[in-house]
């Protein structure tokens, strides 16, 4: 397992739509290993493969408490197919640092999807679950945060990634 990096805004490879994963490998394994790392390391509640430059249609979530056992799932080929209702709440992002908006999602989401072993499964969410999958799912099809903000805090956020991205890159 490593730590990797993670891709930061305006990194144009945020916006490639991720490719559907046709069979479980020993290098998917490896990758599913190495995200819940860096997630964890980072520390964060949710990584797209993408966020990592891999092309794949994967994510991960953990939204355990601190005080709670680790609870990490892994949706392979995630597909949302039911949302419900709408809910206005805080979101950050691994791919925007000290970010952390007001973005609307739907209240509850039914997804189904491929678990690390290729089995399917499908599970109905709400609260902090609901909207970690909407956004891990964004992030598959290229769909940042910032796209779901209103044009004024979309200009603050973008100024502020290019500052930072601009201070890292000397």
């Amino acid at each position: 397992m490593a730590i990797r990096t993670i891709l930061h805004y305006p990194d144009p490879r945020l916006r490639q739509k991720a490719q559907p994963i046709d069979q479980i490998t020993p290098e998917l394994q490896r990758l599913i290993d190495d995200m819940a790392e860096t997630m964890y390391a980072a520390p964060g509640v949710g990584l797209a493969a993408t966020q990592l430059g891999e092309p794949y249609r994967i994510f991960i979530i953990d939204v355990a408490n601190e005080d709670e056992p680790s609870n990490l799932m892994v949706f392979v080929n995630p597909e949302i197919t039911r949302r419900e209702g709408d809910v206005l709440g805080p979101e950050g992002c691994l791919s925007f640092p000290g970010v952390s908006e007001d973005i609307k999602r739907a209240e509850n989401v039914t997804v189904r999807a491929l678990d690390r072993s290729g089995k399917p499964f499908e599970i109905s969410a709400d609260g902090l679950l609901a909207v970690a999958i909407q956004h891990e799912t964004d992030h598959l099809d290229g769909v940042l945060m910032i796209d779901r903000m209103g044009m004024l805090k979309k200009r603050i956020v973008q100024r502020k990634m290019q500052k930072r991205h601009s201070a890292t890159a000397d």
